[in-house]
């Protein structure tokens, strides 16, 4: 232990160890001592010496440290010492003291010991595990060391946590920890980690970040919140910015709505910290991520129209009017609420309708003019004014002809100050940086819109007093020809080429002017210097503009006529040369990068992107054309004549197909609807049959409990009755013939419907139609199965006549008979008894007659049928399938008659049971033979009888 004393500041004897030697010392004591705390007492001395002798402790001690980490898993206190004296290598501290050459030199070192430690994969995956120890004095460390290495060598560091497993989970789980300073260094630390790596970014969102981010948020205060709040929107800006994925995530996931409470301000907006202005500038910058112009069209429309309905829009338009705001802020509010309004016409169209909380209230869009216009405002601010004007018109023609109308002389308002008014004061101001904003901001307002060119020809300027008006068109021209700055004249030719371009009256009027065309060739052809090259150049766009849309409505200005005045005055190749000046100038490709208007001064403002997607189209075209002659000219226009008649002819077929196809959606909307409807018949057709079923079966039901409660009572009457017992047994006994009788008629009635289901179904089949020879045989044995079926409804006809007959005789007989044997005492109750009988047997005679009547009309549908089938002999054409379904249905008619041929002898067998009861009784009853040819006299013989 005195070797540590003296390591660690006590005094020894002797001579003292230089600084390497008291480091290999300690690194042999750590890789040779077996007991804890030795090891534990020189990783601490390590750990003091590392920040003096870093290149010492680096070189010699680094193996050791990691082998600590490795081996020394348990004891938390050894972890934190090797981890914190590797943080101390890795990582490169600025200090004040140093010089830039010793701050590089630290740098190198660091990358150097970082390099070392990454060279094996396993050591990162050592210090992700080592993570997930929940000791502060393990985890904090870890985490410092894990972002020092990303800061160093981010993009190999990034990969070996990509494929770790878990390894990005892990981190994560850092945002969850309750201790403050970790959950803060761990934001840190996913802040490096999230740098330029998508694939990292989509698992880290997909690890539900944004909820856990806008919880922190929301904890600390939103942008009240201090150093934490900024961390985490850099974090949120790592994971959203270029990452089409997670900005979806992110609209799905319903978080734009929790950005809105971050900008309610109040109206006392003075003393704002420094850290509020860094978050709200942070918040801005985050919601223009998610609607910025690079993002897709539909993506960035999706998340316009979810900050409108989430009433995200509004809340910045109220920034915007507010004030107090810092300059900043409200720069970068206006810039977000541009790209919030740009190409979406709901939103164009709430911001048109914002007021300012002026007296009298004044439109939003006239006060950001009035600042635009305005020199003494920042140069920063008209830009972004600038930039939102031009937004709300991009794509806005209702917006475009709203800014024009102002101009109109019937529009104008000698009261208000209107936004047309700004842009013509701007348009002719004595500053250049007015004028060429003016300008824009006017093209911007005919951009693709050729009603709103030809309305702006309408408008009349007063120069001054006694002087006539003169339109803006040839005002423009007349600044233009004075010779004014190189900005206003830029601005004004910008505006000119976008007036006029495609719009041929525009280029009629530009070219009445007799000035205007010497005065564009006279400028093209000098040869002026550096900064009036890109003057030459719009020269040389306009006066290719005036050629390519002419109408040849002039007769000394037409195409051909302009082309030799060029060739005259310029030359061919040097106006080719002139045009080539705009694209070849270095503000050019830096304003077609962008729709944003970013400047680093005043001066170099000279071109507009939109333009330069203007004279990105036209610069071919005008080349080709000035160098055309007439006949091809002729010939181009003769292609384009006969490219016309074809596409007029394309688009007589294409709305032929196209009413076509919407016949065919209809029908198919009518097959679908009546699909439905089907399916809704076939459905309460089963309904309905299963209904019938069930009303059969109760039916069948009430029926047995009748027969079973008339047995009941003829029971419970018995003993009181004795007297008359034979004579009650036989009613009782008639009573069940009646209702075995009832159910026979039930079941004829069933069969009788199946037959007439039957012969509808063969009237159904001569409207089917088929081809071949097997018509006419199929038909013929069609009409042979149906006069059996007619042959077998007469014999069942002749069979239930005949049952009816027996059973009237054998009725007629039992009443004779009971009011013979029937002494006089009971004779008013037998009475009522046998009324009740003849109801019931009128009942059924009813039920007969019905029968009857059915009977007849299915032999006239049968007549019918007849004829009909007669008529359709020839027609016929049965298919094999239907052939083989009706003569399963024969199959099963016959199977039913057997059924009734079973039923039929059960009747006889108890109708000669009945006979044998009479007999007993006395009385005589004569065969089924001799019914038919002697009911008369058999009954003068019984009345004979009877008497007796």
């Amino acid at each position: 232990m005195n070797f540590f004393r003296g390591v660690m500041g006590g005094q020894a004897a002797g001579p003292q160890p230089s600084g390497a030697e008291t480091i290999q010392k300690l690194c042999d004591r750590v890789a040779s001592s077996t007991l804890l705390e030795d090891r534990r007492d020189a990783v601490r001395a390590l750990k003091s010496l590392s920040k003096k002798y870093r290149m010492e402790v680096g070189t010699q001690a680094m193996d050791h440290l990691i082998n600590i980490l490795q081996t020394d898993r348990s004891d938390s206190e050894i972890l934190g010492y090797a981890l914190d004296t590797l943080y101390n290598l890795i990582c490169n501290d600025e200090e004040e003291e140093q010089d830039e050459t010793a701050q590089k030199q630290a740098d190198d070192l660091g990358a150097q010991f970082t390099e070392m430690f990454i060279q094996d994969p396993e050591h990162v995956t050592l210090l992700l595990t080592l993570l997930e120890d929940f000791d502060f004095h393990v985890r904090w460390p870890g985490v410092k060391l894990l972002t020092a290495l990303l800061k160093n060598q981010g993009v190999q560091l990034q990969g070996i946590i990509l494929v770790s497993p878990m390894g990005v989970s892990r981190l994560m789980d850092l945002l969850a920890d309750s201790r403050e300073v970790i959950r803060n260094d761990g934001l840190l630390l996913l802040q490096q980690l999230t740098k330029s790596n998508a694939a990292i970014q989509k698992i880290v969102a997909f690890e539900n970040a944004f909820e856990r981010l806008l919880d922190i948020i929301t904890e600390e205060g939103s942008s009240d919140g201090g150093i934490v709040v900024e961390d985490c929107l850099l974090l949120l800006l790592n994971l959203l910015k270029n990452n089409s994925s997670n900005q979806n995530f992110f609209k799905e996931g319903s978080y734009i709505q929790r950005m809105k409470p971050w900008f309610e301000v109040g109206d006392d907006n003075s003393g704002w910290s420094a850290q509020k202005v860094t978050n709200l500038h942070l918040m801005l910058q985050l919601v223009r991520v998610m609607v910025s112009p690079v993002n897709s069209p539909g993506a960035t429309a999706s998340c316009q129209r979810s900050m409108y309905q989430c009433g995200l829009l509004q809340q910045l338009c109220t920034i915007l009017m507010a004030t107090g705001v810092p300059a900043d802020i409200l720069t970068e509010t206006i810039n977000t609420v541009s790209e919030v309004i740009r190409g979406s016409q709901i939103n164009q169209d709430y911001f048109a309708s914002v007021n300012a909380p002026s007296n009298p209230p004044r439109p939003a869009i006239v006060v950001l003019l009035m600042s635009m216009v305005n020199e003494r405002q920042p140069f920063v601010l008209r830009c972004a004014v600038l930039y939102c004007f031009q937004c709300f018109l991009y794509k806005n023609q209702k917006g475009q002809g709203e800014i024009v109308a102002t101009l109109l002389p019937s529009t104008i308002d000698a009261n208000s100050i209107s936004a047309g008014q700004l842009l013509c004061g701007g348009l002719f101001s004595a500053d250049s940086l007015s004028n060429w904003c003016a300008a824009v901001a006017l093209a911007h307002a005919l951009q693709d819109n050729l009603t709103q060119k030809e309305q702006l020809l309408r408008v009349q300027l007063a120069t001054s007093l006694g002087k006539p008006p003169v339109s803006l068109l040839q005002q423009c021209t007349n600044i233009l020809s004075q010779g004014s700055k190189v900005q206003t004249r830029v601005g004004l030719l910008m505006l000119l080429c976008t007036w006029i371009n495609n719009c041929p009256i525009a280029v009629t009027h530009f070219l009445h002017n007799q000035e205007n065309v010497p005065f564009l060739t006279a400028q093209i052809s000098e040869n002026l210097g550096e900064d009036e090259r890109l003057v030459q150049g719009l020269c040389a766009l306009l006066l290719g503009i005036c050629i390519y849309y002419n109408d040849n409505s002039l007769e000394n200005y037409t195409k051909e006529k302009l082309k030799q005045l060029i060739e005259k005055r310029i030359g061919k190749e040097n106006f080719v040369e002139k045009l080539g000046f705009i694209t070849k100038h270095e503000l050019y490709s830096r304003a077609a990068q962008k729709p944003q208007p970013v400047f680093p001064s005043p001066e170099q403002m000279l071109f507009d992107h939109e333009f330069t997607k203007l004279v990105k189209e036209l610069e071919g075209v005008i080349t080709k054309a000035v160098h055309k002659s007439s006949e091809e000219e002729k010939k181009e226009e003769e292609v384009k004549k006969t490219l016309e008649q074809h596409d007029n002819i394309v688009t007589q077929y294409k709305e032929l197909i196209r009413e076509q196809d919407a016949q065919i959606q209809e029908l198919k909307e009518q097959v679908s609807t009546m699909s439905a409807q089907n399916e809704q018949m076939q459905t309460s057709l089963t309904q309905q049959l299963s209904q019938i079923q069930q009303h059969k079966d109760q039916y069948n039901i009430l029926k047995l409990k009748l027969g079973k409660d008339n047995h009941s009572q003829s029971n419970s009457q018995g003993d009181g009755s004795q007297m008359n017992g034979l004579q009650m047994e036989e009613v009782t006994q008639l009573r069940a013939e009646l209702e075995e009788l009832r159910m026979q008629h039930t079941l004829l009635q069933t069969q009788l419907g199946d037959k007439d289901t039957l012969i509808n179904s063969l009237r159904s089949e001569p409207s089917k139609t088929a081809e071949g020879s097997a018509a006419e045989s199929d038909n013929s044995e069609l009409l042979k199965e149906l006069e059996a079926l007619r042959s077998q409804v007469q014999s069942q006809s002749a069979e239930i006549n005949q049952m009816r007959t027996e059973r009237e005789e054998l009725l007629r007989r039992a009443e004779a008979a009971s009011s013979e044997a029937a002494p006089c005492s009971d004779s008013s109750l037998d009475a009522q008894k046998m009324a009740e009988l003849e109801s019931r047997l009128a009942a059924q005679t009813n039920e007969t007659e019905r029968l009857k009547a059915e009977a007849k009309s299915l032999s006239q549908s049968r007549l019918e049928l007849e004829q009909q089938l007669a008529s359709a002999t020839s027609t016929v054409a049965i298919l094999q399938t239907e052939k083989a379904k009706l003569q399963t249905e024969v199959q099963e008619s016959k199977k039913e008659q057997d059924d009734l041929l079973m039923l039929l002898a059960d009747q006889d067998q108890k109708i000669h049971s009945l006979k044998q009861k009479l007999k007993d009784l006395g009385e005589t009853v004569d065969d089924e033979d001799d019914l038919d040819t002697r009911d008369q006299t058999d009954d003068d013989y019984e009345e004979d009888e009877d008497e007796d």
